[in-house]
Parts: structure tokens; C-alpha cells; sequence
């Protein structure tokens, strides 16, 4: 798609793509295709569209680190799983915290602070 602006950046004049079907990090297929889901799609710049993969995959990595903190079941429970995740978490940080202009997708110092909690609980 090249009409329109990118809904992150507000970038127009280049080509959008919109980031639908796959897997999660922990591979658990998602589709936002499904009418009931995906109401008003969005559309990114190729930057953006990768602070969303980075921002999806940080959102499923707390999503399972509150989990596991609240005693409940977790796909951290698997110490191959939290191994992948934290390194998953350090290469979002170093990536998130190299974009000069900053991405309203992504703060670097919510990725830190979860770096910092799974280190706690090290």
C-alpha cells in the first residue's frame, strides 16, 4: 500500500504494510485479520512496522513474566523459555534505544525495567 501515511510516524509517500497474521513470540499463532479483531487496521512504515514485531514481542514477554510472577502458568515456567526471552529483551533494548527519532511504538525504559525485574528474580 503507498497511499496514506504510516499511523506511527505519521510518514507519508512510502510504502505501508500491515502486520496481520503469525506467531508470537512463544509461538502461539495470532490473526488480526478476524473482522471481530481488527476493526480499524493500521498501516507502518518498514521502521515502524519493526518497533511493532519488537513491540509485539516485548508485550507477549511481560505478558508471561506477570504470569509467572503471580504464580500463575507461564511459558517462562521453561528455563529455555526465559533464557530466549531475556536475550529476546536485550537485543528489543539495544535496537528500541538505537532509533534516533524514537518510536512512540516502543519506551526503552520499559524494555530496562523488565530487563531489570527478570534479573531480580534471577
Amino acid at each position: 500500500m503507498d497511499a496514506g501515511s504510516c499511523n506511527a510516524c505519521n510518514t507519508a509517500g512510502t510504502p505501508l504494510m500491515k502486520l496481520s497474521l503469525g506467531k508470537d513470540f512463544f509461538g502461539r499463532t495470532y490473526d488480526r485479520l478476524s473482522p471481530s479483531s481488527d476493526q480499524s487496521p493500521k498501516w507502518y512504515c518498514e521502521p515502524c512496522s519493526m518497533m511493532k514485531n519488537l513491540q509485539r514481542d516485548f508485550r507477549d514477554i511481560r505478558t508471561e513474566f506477570d504470569k509467572l510472577a503471580t504464580g500463575q502458568t507461564s511459558a517462562l515456567s521453561e528455563p529455555e523459555a526465559k533464557q530466549r526471552a531475556q536475550l529476546r529483551l536485550r537485543e528489543i533494548s539495544a535496537i528500541a534505544g538505537s532509533q534516533t527519532a524514537g518510536s512512540s511504538l516502543l519506551n526503552p525504559a520499559d524494555v530496562k525495567q523488565l530487563i531489570d525485574q527478570f534479573h531480580a528474580r534471577a
